[in-house]
């Protein structure tokens, strides 16, 4: 029935880089964005917003061609300042998913934190799993061998654990993670304004950008309703859509599709991988999407997601994976 496309970082400078970069698959340049939505309305795909896509998989609306769906998560300023001009010159509908303290500037961005202690330093030191670690960090080869020795074990901590070590971690080398996350996210002003586009959706994204998976089940299902209020009280309008953070199976289950049901949202997205079949109708919240990766800025590979072909064996050959 049609595709959701997930970006985060939409912004110039995001071009396939070599040497240390660990994060820029997060990124894709606006030309790139601007070519992918040219394309696949070439393509005979409808450009609508994720309400509107949710409807047509429901029946309450007429679905006559495939849709094409495009959403951001997180809510970063580059979303704002290079994103939304693309999106408004082909009149294609948006989502931005937002996680209320990162647009205070005050969320723990973990990954972009281990990437700049890393980037900026000669050794990094520390405790991890209850053992010292000292790794070398001169070269670009050294830097992407610290941040894959620490990445996954930072990913898979306790939640709140996790944002105490990376604090402190930071601190300890010189780097501000609240001057990092201002300097990266929109401000309320900016949500205001990008929130009253006809084009524009602003979802829930949770409070504190957690896993909820990770939490209990009251904690995780308050951080979507508290995210929701939050951003209802801010742009005077209440989000219908979520996405999990993260997003994988580890990050989102059964059990938080269920929450996220019975908390009212009309549809929720996660990032696992696949296109949206009429069966997803009994799982609304839990749609799959297409990520558009910042090292994959070719049409060719675009192409590629559509066809489903790069998700049959990923999936079991199943159209809809939900366990």
């Amino acid at each position: 029935m049609g595709a959701i496309f997930m970006l985060h970082h939409v912004r110039p400078t995001a071009v396939a880089r070599h040497g240390f970069a660990p994060n820029s698959g997060l990124e894709i340049t606006p030309a790139f964005l601007d070519m992918v939505i040219a394309h696949v309305v070439k393509e005979g795909y409808e450009l609508v917003s994720l309400t509107e896509a949710a409807a047509r998989l429901s029946g309450e609306a007429p679905a006559e061609r495939p849709f094409a769906v495009f959403t951001l998560d997180d809510g970063y300023e580059d979303n704002f300042v290079h994103a939304w001009p693309v999106f408004r010159r082909h009149g294609c509908p948006f989502t931005i998913f937002v996680a209320p303290k990162i647009i205070d500037g005050t969320c723990e961005l973990w990954w972009r934190g281990l990437e700049a202690v890393i980037a900026g330093a000669l050794q990094v030191s520390g405790v991890l799993d209850g053992s010292g670690f000292e790794l070398d960090t001169r070269s670009d080869a050294s830097k992407q061998a610290a941040f894959k020795r620490l990445y996954w074990p930072v990913r898979n901590m306790e939640e709140h654990r996790q944002r105490e070590w990376i604090r402190q971690f930071c601190t300890h080398h010189g780097v501000d993670l609240d001057v990092q996350c201002r300097s990266e996210a929109m401000t309320w002003d900016d949500v205001r304004k990008i929130a009253a586009d006809p084009l524009c959706t602003i979802g829930a994204h949770t409070i504190n950008h957690f896993a909820v998976a990770r939490l209990p089940a009251d904690e995780a299902l308050a951080e979507a309703t508290l995210s929701r209020s939050r951003i209802a009280d801010e742009i005077g309008r209440v989000p219908e859509v979520f996405a999990y953070p993260y997003g994988d199976p580890g990050s989102a289950g059964p059990r938080d599709f269920d929450l996220i049901r019975e908390a009212g949202f009309a549809a929720a997205v996660t990032t696992r991988k696949g296109l949206i079949f009429p069966a997803h109708k009994d799982h609304l919240t839990a749609l799959p999407r297409l990520s558009l990766n910042g090292g994959y800025q070719k049409l060719r590979y675009v192409d590629v997601l559509l066809s489903g072909s790069a998700f049959a064996l990923w999936n079991g050959f199943k159209r809809v994976a939900v366990a």
